[in-house]
């Protein structure tokens, strides 16, 4: 059993109608409050009339305008606007990205200098506006989470920053509002939450209890994200989804077992920096990919565990032939929801992968405590183990991290977070020989992605 740090004092409010329940959350009336959000959808719902009206008793200021991957740039507009206002509070209508977005915004507004510096140094976040949470989409888990994901265009980074007071104070969890939620979002939050699950999970050693929790999550990902989909306004399936979605980043699912670094968030990351793609489609991508390649006699009991406890696969059956057949349902799964498999089907090719390979090195944690570790080639300087995005449905992938916006938070466990500050990471040298591949064939940190 693994020491752990547990630290979660969001007060989370779920259920149909909740929102009446904002202003008790709220400072004194009068108060100057930001209404932050993305785009049009909390005004296409209603939402954004009925925020209003609740905040009716205080003196409000819109900021519109947060990207799926939420920019610095546009977070700069928003820390001088409640630097200019003397913000006292902000409330948060959105996405994972609005909530990411506001807590950068919200230690920006007591920063000095460049609110970018407070995502290269952690250390360098001192007070934040306190805030609260209105989610609307299913995925991040930033409404139950002290950090987000922010992306710069100007240097094709996509980091994190956390820091202890950038829990939301409160987080109005209302199914309803995902109703509107398109089926390709749907689908993409989903893989969000089975990742999250996945990098804690698919680890060296567990324990009984967050074994559960985790194949839980699971199984409730899997049997309500099809039902969402095919029936939007299905208040059963949408409730189940943002339930287990609060829990995917928090720490809970991690305490006591080996600490995770989180492989194929470190890769989906460098990839969604430079092209801008959606989150879980990046990791619905790489993560049965990145499965195939962990498998290896050592680990095949923890896949075949996952897949008699989560599919119901005959446990008397061979070992790896269950572990087997559980990646396999896993990418059969993704595409059952529509979701790509493969690089080459949201446009990216090789040209950035050798750029990816050398800053995930850098910023990431140590690849060294993954399932199957992944160090450095003594040959290229880049990581030695090869991951492939599956052209045909065989392979291993893995992902890089760097430029864009979006990461799923992952760290209030505080026995990580130390190690996430430090930013260097030494990899050591391997020499592990890859597959050739008979299509396009390129390495990210070692890693051989198939595009097409």
């Amino acid at each position: 059993m693994e020491n752990y740090d547990l630290y979660l004092p969001t007060h989370l409010i779920f259920g149909r109608g909740r929102i009446d329940e904002l202003p008790s959350l709220l400072p004194a009336k009068g108060s100057r409050i930001l209404l932050a959000m993305g785009g049009g959808s909390i005004r296409r719902i209603g939402l954004y009339d009925k925020l209003r009206e609740l905040l009716s008793d205080y003196e409000v200021f819109d900021f519109s305008g947060i990207e799926p991957n939420p920019k610095i740039s546009t977070i700069r507009r928003a820390v001088e606007l409640c630097k200019a206002q003397k913000i006292d509070f902000i409330v948060a209508a959105g996405g994972g990205s609005v909530i990411d977005a506001v807590k950068c915004i919200a230690a920006g507004a007591y920063y000095d200098g460049d609110p970018w510096d407070l995502v290269l140094d952690h250390s360098r976040i001192g007070r934040a506006i306190p805030f609260c949470a209105v989610l609307t989409l299913s995925a991040t888990g930033s409404d139950y989470d002290n950090s987000g994901v922010i992306s710069n265009s100007a240097t094709n980074e996509k980091m994190f920053l956390a820091a202890s007071n950038l829990f939301p104070q409160a987080s109005i969890l209302d199914p309803t509002y995902t109703f509107t939620v398109p089926a390709n979002q749907t689908a993409a939050g989903s893989a969000d939450i089975i990742s999250h699950t996945f990098e804690q999970y698919l680890v060296k050693e567990g324990n009984p209890f967050t074994d559960a929790m985790c194949e839980g999550v699971l199984r409730t990902v899997f049997e309500y994200a099809p039902k969402a989909i095919a029936a939007p306004d299905d208040y059963e399936a949408r409730a189940q989804l943002m339930m287990v979605s609060s829990f995917g980043c928090c720490g809970l699912l991690s305490i006591g077992r080996t600490p995770s670094p989180w492989p194929c968030h470190g890769m989906e990351h460098e990839i969604s920096a430079f092209y801008d793609i959606t989150h879980g489609v990046g990791l619905a991508i790489l993560t049965p990919n990145w499965m195939r390649w962990s498998l290896t006699p050592e680990t095949a009991p923890r896949f075949a565990q996952y897949g008699v406890r989560v599919w119901h696969l005959n446990p008397q059956d061979d070992v790896m032939k269950n572990a087997q057949k559980a990646i396999e349902k896993t990418a059969e799964f993704f595409k059952s929801i529509g979701l790509p498999s493969k690089l080459s089907e949201v446009g990216i090719d090789d040209k950035h992968f050798e750029e990816m390979a050398d800053h995930v090195a850098k910023i990431w944690w140590s690849f060294d405590g993954a399932l199957r570790p992944i160090s450095r080639s003594k040959n290229c300087g880049l990581f030695s183990c090869r991951f492939r995005l599956n052209c045909a449905g065989t392979g291993a992938s893995n992902r890089p991290k760097r430029r864009s916006a979006e990461m799923t938070k992952h760290n209030v466990f505080k026995n990580c977070h130390a190690e996430r500050q430090q930013r260097i990471v030494k990899m050591h040298c391997g020499g592990m020989k890859s597959r050739r591949c008979s299509d396009t064939h390129a390495k990210i940190g070692g890693l051989d992605f198939r595009t097409s």
